[in-house]
């Protein structure tokens, strides 16, 4: 039977993956991400893992999807001038539809920045980093526990659609120890193998799905892995029809069923009049203020988005159509405020409350926000 444990966020991160089956750890350490890769290195070698420190964040994303080729569930993890240096084989990745997680621990921006404080401003990057039109499932936990539950959400989701996977959240959730009760095991999902003759295989040939059998290098299927735009053989090709049906497949293997990834949380909004939009740190912040708030009368409420992307447009829709103001906290200039207008569409007024010198943004900041939107209502 499971006890509660004193585990933080970053190590949180590291049971989870290994729980999901994560055999292969290709990393270069970075503040305030460096915790996955001491835990990795010590859990690996007890589950018949592997873990290389690479020379650089490039190098050990390149390990990880070559990992992923041979067979093993991998990942790596980094921080925001670590995950800008990935970008260009998360793009890779998802050409490609090699499964595999990136962990990024935000920390202030651009540039070095501020290593050791929180920020939210990886946001966008996750989603629109890598060059070209690519799909994207990016999630973000809001706590220790969630931390755990998500790293192995991100290993299902990598395998049940070929895409890379990324889990993101700040320094804090990172580095805070939470009293926990992790699961003595999860529901772990493996990838599409192929089952048919080797000497007729087409490995970019999708069914239903659109998601392609992956064998593993080894496994006596012969096949073809190129970045370049690829036909069903997975030979380059130009021909504009055939790079059009490859780039719309691998956006539609995850458009069509947006059902199974999309995940929103939402708390006290029963009759509000306001809503908070936040997530990770902020959410709890949200949360906080809200019980806060509530128990002055003040009418507000919650929607905390735990999938990014593909962003929940659908929910925050339905959000905005019970209030009159959306508060939208973020510690960054407004990454995700564009996304929320776009799904408010005029149902509602949108109004930032926006943080980016490396402070979180806390409950008493956003209590005294929906105390004076609430006053001004009325």
């Amino acid at each position: 039977m499971s006890e509660a444990r004193l585990v933080q966020g970053n190590e949180a991160c590291a049971l989870g993956a290994v729980a999901a089956g994560c055999r292969f750890y290709g990393g270069y350490p970075i503040t305030p991400s460096s915790e996955i890769a001491e835990q990795m290195v010590r859990l690996l070698p007890g589950v018949g893992g592997v873990f290389v420190q690479m020379e650089d964040e490039i190098a050990s994303l390149a390990a990880v999807i070559g990992a992923s080729l041979a067979g093993s569930k991998a990942m790596t993890a980094t921080s925001g001038p670590g995950f800008s240096l990935m970008q260009e084989h998360i793009g890779y990745a998802a050409m490609t539809e090699v499964p595999c997680v990136v962990v990024d621990v935000m920390r202030g921006g651009p540039s070095t920045g501020l290593p050791t404080s929180p920020s939210q401003g990886d946001v966008m990057q996750a989603r629109w980093g890598t060059h070209g039109d690519h799909p994207a499932i990016v999630l973000a936990p809001s706590s220790v526990g969630e931390v755990f539950d998500l790293t192995v959400r991100a290993f299902n989701l990598a395998e049940r659609f070929r895409t890379p996977v990324i889990v993101i959240y700040d320094e804090v959730i990172g580095h805070t120890r939470e009293s926990v009760v992790l699961p003595a095991a999860v529901q772990v999902e493996e990838r599409i193998r192929p089952d048919g003759d080797p000497t007729d295989f087409w490995p970019k040939l999708a069914g239903a799905a659109d998601v392609p059998p992956l064998p593993a290098f080894g496994d006596g299927y012969r096949f073809h892995v190129t970045g370049l735009t690829h036909d069903e053989r997975g030979f380059p090709t130009t021909e504009s029809d055939l790079a059009e049906t490859l780039i719309k497949r691998i956006h539609r293997k995850i458009e069509i069923r947006t059902e199974e990834i999309i995940e929103a949380e939402t708390f006290m909004m029963e009759g509000a009049d306001v809503a908070i939009f936040a997530y990770g740190i902020v959410g709890r912040s949200a949360r906080e203020a809200v019980v806060q708030a509530r128990a002055a009368g003040v009418k507000v409420g919650l929607i905390r988005p735990i999938t990014l992307w593909p962003f929940p447009s659908v929910r925050v829709a339905e959000v905005a159509k019970q209030v009159d103001t959306v508060i939208v906290a973020e510690m960054n200039l407004g990454q995700l405020i564009g996304e929320v207008e776009r799904a408010v569409a005029g149902d509602a007024e949108v109004v930032g409350h926006l943080r980016a010198d490396g402070e979180p943004i806390t409950p008493v900041e956003l209590l005294t926000l929906v105390t004076a939107r609430e006053g001004a209502l009325n």
